[in-house]
């Protein structure tokens, strides 16, 4: 006959002390489980840096709106009301005609505050505040369900922009190749690609652009740039000649001029370690010898996309081992800190001369963190691209 099992042991009763505890610190662990819901876990000094950098952008996109010029003269109170009234009008117009007289119902119940009706020697009150309040969180709800929908697209841009440009660079005996991108925007106008322009894997192609604008439109003509390079890059000769179709097919996309596009385009021959170059309109990148001699490429000609006529000259080297050549976009040294002041191109070269002997992508990682740690938590407004190439 089996035996039965043992009883389990009754809990302990809880102490009436140790029910009062409880009691006391359910609404505390409950208020801080919803904080850390509503800041992700972030600190107060994170969310204060994230606030301020949000603020600042905000305002940067409002006072685009507002003519300053006829305000400058002004002083006082009279200057503070118009600036005030013009950004509100900015503020406004980004809004649909609709959720414009939402707002300005809402703003309005608020200002008369309280209704007092009477009715059949009845007094009724009618709160005109939360009438206010709750056409307020009906406009906040309708921009937030806007916000999220573009967002979705955006996301599912931003997944085909990945397809477009490599998640790896090509492995090639004797050389260090790496690259990264760092969009300020959900979608970026930076591209960078790295491949063989022949099967014999002897003319490797590099290539870094910046399409003018922000967002989608650029995102856009970044596609239509990776499109053009790769089907004009195998039947042109040269960096020369795949510059000037590439500048043919952007002068037909781009409204007059205004949708232009700078880049670099360099063919290494890898038997011989010689560089042939086009650098239309872009920052010039960095070439540091062994030596510890600086050169920058900047023989070219314009952006793409500005002068269908326009001719480029094509630039020559020769890399040696220990050579490094450093391709980047305008975003790196154009990244703000807390008072407007940019990077530069002086602290990125004190910062690659800092970091001789690093590998290609040690190079990449350490300069966008002394970028990081310059910028202090600002926005950047631009995409950071970096594309480094070391002889080893």
């Amino acid at each position: 006959m089996p035996l039965a099992a043992p009883p389990e042991p009754k809990p302990k009763p809880k102490s009436a002390k140790r029910r009062t505890r409880e009691r006391l610190f359910r609404p505390i662990e409950a208020a801080h489980r919803f904080w850390q819901r509503v800041s992700e876990g972030l600190e107060a000094q994170q969310l204060w840096e994230q606030f301020h950098s949000e603020a600042h952008a905000s305002y940067e996109l409002y006072r685009k709106e507002v003519d300053w010029a006829p305000r400058e003269k002004e002083r006082g109170f009279v200057r503070s009301l118009r600036l005030t009234k013009e950004l509100f009008w900015a503020v406004l117009s980004k809004l649909s005609p609709a959720r414009r007289v939402l707002l300005l119902l809402a703003l309005g119940l608020s200002f008369f505050g309280a209704l007092s009706l009477t009715v059949r020697e009845m007094s009724i009150t009618i709160d005109l505040r939360g009438i206010g309040f709750f056409v307020v969180l009906l406009l906040l709800g309708l921009e937030l369900a806007d916000r999220v929908t573009m967002k979705r697209d955006l996301e599912i841009a931003r997944e085909i922009q990945h397809w477009l440009v490599p998640e790896s660079p090509p492995r090639v005996p004797g050389l260090d190749i790496a690259f990264t991108t760092r969009p300020a925007n959900t979608v970026a106008g930076d591209y960078y690609d790295a491949f063989f322009r022949d099967s014999g894997e002897k003319r490797l192609l590099l290539a870094v652009a910046d399409v003018a604008g922000k967002s989608v439109p650029a995102a856009i003509l970044m596609a239509t740039f990776q499109a053009g390079l790769h089907s004009c890059a195998y039947d042109r000769e040269g960096p020369l000649e795949v510059a000037e179709r590439l500048n043919q097919l952007a002068c037909a996309r781009s409204l007059e001029g205004r949708r232009f596009t700078t880049a670099f385009l360099a063919e290494l021959d890898l038997e011989t370690l010689s560089l042939r170059y086009v650098n239309a309109g872009h920052n010039p990148p960095v070439l540091r010898r062994a030596s510890g001699v600086w050169e920058r490429l900047e023989r070219g000609g314009l952006p793409l996309g500005i002068d269908p006529t326009a001719l480029y000259e094509s630039g020559a080297e020769r890399l040696a081992k220990g050579d490094m050549l450093f391709i980047f976009t305008d975003g790196l040294v154009e990244a703000m800190d807390t008072s407007n002041a940019e990077y530069g191109d002086s602290r990125m070269i004190e910062a690659l001369e800092a970091l001789r002997g690093e590998s290609a992508a040690g190079t990449i990682r350490a300069l966008i963190e002394r970028v990081e740690r310059f910028a202090a938590g600002m926005r950047q407004y631009d995409d950071i691209t970096c594309l480094a190439l070391r002889v080893e």
